[in-house]
């Protein structure tokens, strides 16, 4: 009798998972995502990456607005008496008693070295944070967030000239093949989970835009690590004439002056420690993303400005 697995994911990071399991021979009964949602404007239903590969591989999906307190979703998974279900970047906490409609349990895959940054963000918090590695933890889900014990963990290491969608993709790309590792130990109970250490836990939490802006008295490294952290979204930011400025790509440069004064005409900015960064890709508000030399053509921001 073949197995039955439930999956649930909702962005990009998700799909080379999914596509991993499907295409090794892993029956996926049923694909939980998020709904759709207008765009900005309101113009365009856009509909989840998860959805989008379920539809192409014909898969079943569902979208509901929450788990949580939702009879309708609990008697459709406890009809289909699951083996597992494998959560990736879901977007919705897993509801108590949702845990124990699969024979052996919800088993989560997670972009950190538990347990350090449990929580919504934890790629673009090792980055921002300086870290010197990362990776992917496969996690049996307990009650409280990413605190379940875990059975494998991968590491990468971090490159601080890489971004957080640049780690996105290889992390990605490392559990959609480790996760083929370890489905076949779980679903014949031979994996061996080991509980984490709850003391040398920290928490990634939800990155707010705010956090964004840009503190030029903070050294060159740490602004590099919250550009490349914050990338592709919410994005680091200054402000300028009332205007925001996002920083998409910079190099360490090694200037001097103030923080926060303009010292080249190509947009190299003082920061604490008597140190710069240079800016080589830039976007202004409401415009497309420029190269620095471009966007220097039509700028404001000249030699001797305070950002």
């Amino acid at each position: 009798m073949s197995k039955k697995i439930i999956f649930m994911g909702t962005p990009k990071f998700a799909v080379p998972i999914l596509k991993s399991l499907h295409l090794n021979g892993y029956p996926i009964t049923v694909v939980y995502t998020q709904p759709p949602k207008k765009s900005y404007r309101g113009q365009k239903i856009n509909k989840s990456p998860i959805q989008d590969i379920s539809e192409n591989l014909n898969i079943k999906f569902r979208c509901p607005q929450k788990l949580k307190d939702n009879l309708q979703e609990y008697e459709f998974l406890k009809k289909i008496d699951a083996d597992l279900s494998i959560v990736v970047a879901y977007g919705q906490i897993i509801p108590k008693e949702f845990l124990n409609l699969t024979k052996k349990g919800f088993f989560n895959i997670h972009a950190s070295i538990l347990p350090r940054w449990r929580g919504a963000a934890p790629i673009q918090r090792s980055i921002m944070n300086l870290d010197k590695e990362t990776g992917v933890s496969i996690m049996k889900i307990a009650e409280k967030l990413d605190t379940g014990p875990v059975c494998n963990t991968y590491k990468i290491d971090l490159d601080n000239n890489l971004n957080a969608q640049d780690i996105g993709e290889k992390l990605s790309l490392l559990a959609a093949e480790k996760i083929l590792d370890n489905i076949d130990d779980i679903l014949d109970d031979k994996a061996t989970f080991i509980e984490q250490d709850h003391s040398k836990a920290t928490y990634a939490s939800k990155i707010q835009k705010s956090e964004g802006e840009i503190d030029w008295t903070e050294s060159a490294k740490n602004i590099i690590g919250k550009i490349n952290g914050l990338y592709p979204t919410p994005g680091a930011f200054f402000i300028y004439n009332g205007e925001r400025y996002k920083i998409l790509k910079a190099e360490i440069g090694n200037g001097i002056g103030n923080p926060g004064e303009v010292i080249s005409d190509y947009l190299e900015i003082v920061c604490g420690k008597n140190q710069s960064i240079k800016i080589t890709e830039i976007q202004r508000q409401g415009k497309k993303p420029q190269n620095i030399g471009e966007f220097m053509l039509g700028s404001q921001i000249k030699k001797g400005s305070k950002v």
